[in-house]
């Protein structure tokens, strides 16, 4: 018996295994142009063990039966290319031995680059098993956050306030479905550089998961945009949100305006909001002075909503007005074309109408009152001069460019919700002619995006913007491990000759 038990101790400890952090044979695929590490790599062997690269671009391979054999790895990702064989297979490869490593180079398809996901679990995991460095203070978890949906964030105190809608957690399918949210220093006061990440610092309850920063009374989730940082007349910064009450499937029934208490951490219903009236709060804020006074726009598609920047203001429905051609009409929702006496329609700015949208506009347009060619939305591909429905968008002035520019999502495409364009003007109104298609996805979606000015380098030549990277909406049944539901940060370089200005002014 004991010989027994000592050749069996022999053989475990001969046995190559790669359970140690030195063990791991370590993968870390980097982009050909800038040389960083690629997060979000897929690495399948030929049967079908998948390996994701984290935010450095490291896989770690773990697997004791492909010790010391060369194993072809296929390697795909959103936006980026490997170059096919004779046969067409994108792949490699490699001799995988017990701490040994390797490199490999992608093509970005996309414009912008990938840089690194900002929650959820498991950021850093490749990293932290093959020893190499990270950023990060939380590396693998923080707060408990598995997953999160479409952020909000604005400078507030002098630290950046992020708040998300709804948030997975370890411990059960259900999380926070009532705002969770975390503060961080800005890069030139202490926070890490954008490049490198974001430490965030939750709000936490007692078990440690992130805590309900706006627990609206109702059923159904709570959900916030229209996040907004006021001064009041004794010269207080106040910060506000639109806070909308969901019930299934995806129906809003109530909105309000809430106001953060930096004692309790928590959101405060100010005021509960006229449901029929059709402008109020929504999207992320632009702030735009016009006619001599200060504004802030509001919008998905574009700000087209105005109403004067202050505290007052913002909680009265009645000041709100929208840039149109609009009458008020019979049909809900719809209205009549205003027109002036050459029969040209009519912008100004009037209140009591809905904003227009590209939904709103092709009704018109199948109505008769309205022709193609006077359509406002009339967003377009610079490459391939197709019209493109936006979904959602994020603009902000840019100093390099001396335009304003535009981040934004497509309502359809090659992938439901998983493109994203790059557009610039002269108005946050616009006019919005022409897209660059900055950042694709094959059947993933990747939704409301948030371009973050806050984070802008070389005087707004780097851009820096996040979005929602999740099955929903897309059809495919395949999640991406540690990514689905997150956050993704992304970079686009303004100096890119794909980006070149004239094309925009057409």
């Amino acid at each position: 018996m004991r010989n027994i038990v000592w050749l069996l101790l022999i053989t475990w400890c001969c046995a190559p295994r790669l359970s140690l952090a030195s063990d791991c044979f370590e993968i870390r695929v980097i982009d050909a142009a800038t040389k960083r590490g690629i997060p979000l790599v897929e690495l399948k062997t030929v049967n079908e063990i998948q390996y994701v690269t984290d935010s450095n671009g490291i896989a770690a391979v773990n697997e004791p039966g492909l010790v010391n054999q060369e194993v072809y790895f296929f390697i795909r990702s959103h936006g980026y290319e490997y170059p096919a064989d004779g046969f067409g297979y994108r792949g490699k490869k490699l001799k995988v031995t017990s701490g040994g490593n390797a490199v490999l180079e992608l093509k970005r398809i996309n414009v912008a680059e990938r840089l690194y996901r900002i929650t959820g679990g498991g950021i850093y995991r490749d990293s932290l098993l093959t020893g190499e460095p990270v950023p990060l203070k939380h590396p693998v978890l923080n707060a408990q956050v598995l997953g999160s949906d479409s952020v909000q964030n604005t400078l507030f105190q002098g630290r950046v306030y992020w708040f998300w809608g709804d948030t997975n957690r370890t411990s059960y399918p259900l999380g926070n479905f009532q705002v969770p949210g975390a503060i961080s220093e800005l890069p030139e006061r202490g926070g890490l550089p954008i490049e490198r990440g974001i430490n965030l610092e939750y709000f936490v309850d007692e078990s440690g998961f992130a805590s309900q920063i706006c627990p609206m009374p109702g059923p159904g989730p709570t959900w916030i945009d229209a996040l907004v940082t006021l001064e009041d007349e004794s010269g207080r910064e106040r910060l506000f949100a639109k806070y909308v009450k969901v019930k299934a499937p995806l129906t809003v029934y109530e909105r309000g305006l809430v106001e953060f208490n930096s004692e309790t951490n928590r959101f405060e219903k100010r005021k509960t909001f006229d449901f029929d009236a059709p402008l109020y709060p929504v999207g992320h804020p632009v702030r735009h002075e016009m006619e001599g006074r200060d504004y802030l726009l509001f919008g998905l598609e574009i700000p087209l909503i105005r109403v004067p920047a202050t505290v007052d203001a913002l909680g009265q429905l009645s000041e709100y007005e929208t840039y149109s051609y609009l009458q008020p009409g019979a049909k809900k929702g719809l209205g009549t074309v205003d027109r002036d006496d050459r029969g040209h329609v009519k912008y100004t700015w009037r209140k009591g109408v809905p904003p227009l949208s590209d939904d709103l506009e092709q009704r018109l347009i199948a109505e008769q009152q309205l022709r193609p060619e006077e359509a406002f939305f009339q967003f377009r591909d610079l490459k391939t001069k197709q019209r493109v429905q936006l979904h959602n968008s994020s603009v902000a002035w840019n100093a390099y460019r001396g335009k304003w520019t535009m981040i934004a999502s497509q309502k359809n495409g090659t992938s439901m919700l998983g493109e994203i364009w790059y557009s610039e003007a002269d108005s946050p109104l616009g006019p919005w002619k022409w897209g660059r298609k900055i950042v694709t996805h094959d059947r993933y979606s990747f939704y409301n995006p948030k371009q973050h000015p806050l984070f802008a380098r070389e005087n707004g030549r780097l851009i820096y913007f996040e979005g929602t990277y999740t099955t929903l909406f897309s059809g495919n049944k395949v999640k991406t491990p540690r990514y689905d539901y997150n956050q993704i940060m992304y970079r686009l370089d303004l100096s890119d000759p794909r980006l070149a200005a004239d094309q925009f002014a057409q």
